[in-house]
């Protein structure tokens, strides 16, 4: 089955919020940039690699988790969806 976009963004905005930024209702805009706009650090990435690898069955190789590739939640979809 594939994955929707919605289904995807969801997750992901879950987990970071709940798990990296630790603040389930913060507001996370999906062009918001999380990790330029200090929300978590790099090394969070890696975080954020091994989860999209175990929910979604999508390895992120290291050279693509970068703040430019993976800064807002839009860039974290659309990496995930492309596979």
């Amino acid at each position: 089955m594939a994955l929707t976009d919605q289904e995807v963004r969801q997750k992901l905005r879950t987990f970071i919020t709940k798990h990296l930024i630790r603040d389930e209702k913060y507001p996370l805009a999906d062009d918001e940039g999380i990790i330029s706009g200090g929300l978590i650090d790099s090394f969070a990435l890696a975080e954020v690699g091994v989860f999209v690898e175990q929910e979604f069955n999508v390895y992120i190789p290291d050279p693509d988790l970068t703040v430019e590739k993976m800064d807002t939640l839009n860039l974290m979809v659309e990496r995930v969806l492309r596979g």
